[in-house]
């Protein structure tokens, strides 16, 4: 898929420490046929900042689908699945392994192995992209 100067997207980062997180930006221009990509992203950790990077083409992908959001109906089903947790900057992907009070879930983050707790509006389910098909894959019901 290629992503025109203007498109939503979101990267995947491949950072130490970052790997495997998500990060909400724009296209700011394709570069090398589509090979790359100049991004803004939407959230820094520096408020008043809005950082640029240049991204392979491998590391952005569309937004997701909008998520109806978690809800006590569907948590028992989440358990110990794949969810993306929001944390102000970016997404990382946990495991719900909690509930502690009626609107926030304790999550797992794999690639950091930290427990955080989050409200039920800063959850999504996980879904991977496919770069070959194009199409979102869920591990969400696996």
């Amino acid at each position: 898929m290629k992503f025109e100067a203007g498109d939503r997207v979101e990267v995947c980062s491949k950072q130490k420490g970052y790997a495997g997180s998500y990060y909400e930006a724009t296209v700011v221009e394709p570069l090398d046929q589509g090979q790359s990509y100049s991004v803004r992203y939407k959230y820094s950790l520096e408020e008043k900042t809005s950082l640029m990077e240049i991204v392979s083409a491998d590391e952005v992908r569309p937004p997701p689908p909008p998520a109806p959001g978690i809800s006590s109906e569907i948590s028992g089903v989440l358990k110990y699945k794949a969810v993306d947790a929001f944390d102000g900057v970016g997404w990382w992907v946990g495991q719900i392994t909690g509930k502690p009070c009626w609107n926030h879930y304790d999550v797992y983050l794999m690639t950091s192995g930290h427990q955080v707790s989050v409200h039920a509006a800063q959850l999504r389910p996980h879904l991977d992209w496919d770069h070959n098909t194009c199409e979102w894959d869920s591990r969400v019901y696996r």
